[in-house]
């Protein structure tokens, strides 16, 4: 199976396969760790917990703005609060937020990329699957 490059860096937005032991599948490879899910391609992402959802751990969101519609937020296995101020400078520049927890939005996440969307995920790793 392949995995992602050395840069954590796949270069076309996909759907996910599966997701869980820490990581997620897609396009025939697998990534350990979350994962952005952007117009930009599939990126690695440093956060691991929602406290690590910050402006800065969603740079390349931002800088992806003018290409999302929609942001679904994968919180991981549990729902926890998603700072209003960052929800707030989101909807600044015309992004909806959805922070759910990561199986709900990678289930989202394929259902409006399938429908052709302008959408995003930021999700965090789980280890189980519920």
């Amino acid at each position: 199976m392949h995995t992602v490059n050395d840069t954590g860096h796949y270069p076309y937005q996909v759907g996910i396969d599966a997701y869980g032991n820490g990581g997620f599948r897609f396009a025939g490879m697998s990534h350990r760790g979350s994962l952005l899910c952007l117009p930009t391609g599939m990126h690695a992402w440093a956060a691991t917990t929602p406290a690590e959802i910050t402006r800065e751990s969603l740079e390349r969101v931002f800088a992806a703005a003018d290409q999302i519609d929609v942001l679904l937020i994968g919180l991981g296995p549990g729902v926890a609060a998603f700072p209003k101020a960052l929800r707030e400078e989101l909807r600044e520049r015309r992004i909806i937020v959805e922070a759910i927890g990561t199986g709900g939005a990678v289930r989202t996440y394929n259902v409006l990329l399938a429908e052709e969307r302008a959408v995003a995920a930021a999700l965090l790793a789980v280890e189980s699957v519920r």
